[in-house]
């Protein structure tokens, strides 16, 4: 299925589905055969956005997702989303949440930051299908 699908779209579902592991340009442009430089600069054509920030955006909707949706310490998501420390993360939260992660969960209701991109939409709407 995957050899037929166009190359960012081939991206978004390997994020997707290693979203927990260490994701970098080489990393992702070795597993999927393709040369990094094309690899990247096709998916900031279709995104819109570079894939490191892309991977970042991703991390952080799924940190906040946790936080709202899960009893996992503060400390555990951080680690999980790829954060070195829980400070780091609480920084990072903020900028990208306007508050501090221990408010995000008690308000308790997840609410995605990161816009999916036109790609992204109908990679989703494949997958459900």
């Amino acid at each position: 299925m995957m050899d037929s699908m166009p190359l960012t779209e081939k991206v978004l579902l390997y994020i997707e589905n290693n979203l927990d592991k260490k994701l970098t340009l080489e990393k992702i442009a070795e597993e999927l055969h393709y040369s990094k430089f094309y690899m990247a600069r096709t998916f900031k054509e279709d995104t819109g956005c570079t894939l490191y920030k892309y991977i970042r955006g991703r991390r952080m909707d799924e940190a906040a997702r946790k936080l709202a949706q899960t009893g996992k310490s503060i400390a555990e998501i951080a680690l999980e989303a790829g954060y070195s420390s829980q400070q780091a993360f609480t920084q990072a939260f903020g900028c990208a949440y306007q508050c501090t992660p221990q408010e995000y969960r008690r308000i308790g209701v997840y609410h995605p930051r990161h816009k999916g991109t036109d790609v992204e939409m109908r990679l989703a709407g494949g997958l459900a299908a």
